[in-house]
């Protein structure tokens, strides 16, 4: 039965002295079928509502039903949108068949957005402006920073980031206005600062081929980040842009395990080919770079030095890597997943993230947020440092040509 009740805000640790939240959100979980191994471990098949256990006793205290687990997403729940008051919720543990979430298609909601280049006051992310085409991203990844800006829209950091993208189809537009507006200076701008410029949407949108387009005309430099072999459908414009030095691309690669991505970025296209987009483009001209993140301990941290050989192996000239934090609502979205995908070893990874972030898993300090702190941080951090100088990553620091920006149909600067 639903109904609307204000809910106070918590902290994680109240959170889990509720007994039927705690039920819900973590106690009730399928179990392993066999212990997991560190490079070749399998999740469990997930149970589907039509082969779910028998209903428990009326006491409650029979064995507990497996619960049924979304295919083909990285959130399971929508938690709560901070910014709302009141909320929906599903009560009454004994009609735990009613808490089911249908596994509904993607949504795209289109928009006329009002701007589409932000300025990035963040003084450790490594960008000075970023534009976004879509809002959410399909891709799922369950640990993304960005789960937390959709609360922002009106919707929940959780299933609703991956099923409701909203899509700013007059994208090209509002560039080409900020890039002629005379105050503009032809700083770089980095696409995907907040969710991914290739995610599915782009195939019908193409909303993104329509930013570098008008970026190529204005010789307005750009940075990529993607986990999408989508990009190579722009691999003509980017191959211009390339040999005019205005642009650089990276590609995201977390792990080499299957079994591990498919829960972890379950809509993401599979590492061999994310490394194929590294060495095609890099074949191509283009300046390509990986990024490992994030670092998660116990479940990738030990795969750094495999994915940046593979990745220098195909062309790759330059690194970065973030070490994992949960900040937000996205604590409750990975706490929910870890215990429902690896239960035998999930305290642990909990409890070292906790240890890389002075006893959280929330950091905000600039500087520390990214990397983290401690024995564990520090290790993730030197493996960064020896495999980088062993695989002569990072040996060239020239940026991005900002000397040859121009509008079209203005005079060019004689002075």
């Amino acid at each position: 039965m639903a109904m609307a009740i204000e809910i106070k805000k918590i902290s994680f640790r109240q959170y889990k002295l509720f007994p039927s939240l705690h039920q819900y959100f973590v106690l009730n979980i399928s179990p392993m079928k066999k212990n997991l191994q560190q490079d070749s471990f399998k999740v469990s098949s997930k149970v589907s509502a039509a082969k779910k256990a028998a209903a428990v006793n009326a006491d409650n205290c029979a064995e507990e039903k497996p619960q049924q687990y979304i295919q083909g997403r990285g959130a399971q729940i929508n938690t709560r949108n901070r910014f709302h008051k009141n909320e929906n919720v599903k009560e009454h543990i004994e009609g735990i068949d009613d808490w089911e979430e249908p596994n509904t298609t993607t949504q795209y909601m289109e928009q006329n957005a009002k701007t589409i280049v932000n300025k990035v006051d963040s003084p450790d992310v490594g960008m000075a402006y970023s534009m976004n085409a879509y809002a959410g991203c399909e891709h799922g990844c369950i640990y993304c920073y960005a789960r937390n800006v959709h609360e922002y829209w009106g919707y929940s950091a959780g299933l609703d980031f991956e099923r409701k993208i909203i899509v700013k189809k007059n994208a090209a537009e509002l560039l080409r206005k900020q890039l002629m507006h005379p105050k503009w200076e032809p700083m770089p701008i980095m696409l995907s600062g907040n969710t991914d410029c290739y995610q599915p949407a782009e195939r019908k949108y193409r909303l993104t081929r329509g930013l570098l387009e008008v970026c190529n005309e204005f010789n307005q430099p750009v940075g990529i980040l993607t986990k999408n072999a989508g990009i190579l459908n722009d691999k003509d414009v980017l191959q211009e842009m390339a040999r005019k030095n205005i642009v650089r691309a990276m590609v995201s690669v977390t792990s080499f395990n299957e079994e591990l991505r498919r829960v972890m970025e379950p809509r993401t296209t599979t590492a061999l080919q994310r490394l194929k987009v590294i060495e095609e483009l890099s074949k191509a001209g283009v300046t390509m770079g990986i990024m490992m993140g994030p670092m998660i301990p116990g479940l990738n941290d030990h795969e750094m030095q495999r994915i940046m050989k593979a990745a220098a192996d195909r062309g790759a000239t330059f690194t970065a890597y973030t070490f994992i934090r949960l900040n937000g609502a996205i604590k409750f979205l990975f706490h929910d997943w870890l215990y429902k995908n690896f239960p035998d070893r999930a305290d642990k990874i909990w409890h070292l993230i906790e240890q890389s972030h002075d006893g959280k898993v929330n950091d905000s300090r600039w500087g520390l947020r990214m990397r983290g702190e401690g024995s564990i941080a520090d290790m993730v951090a030197q493996q960064y440092a020896t495999y980088g100088r062993l695989y002569k990553m990072n040996l060239d620091r020239k940026g991005l040509d900002i000397t040859n920006f121009k509008r079209p149909g203005a005079q060019g600067k004689l002075f």
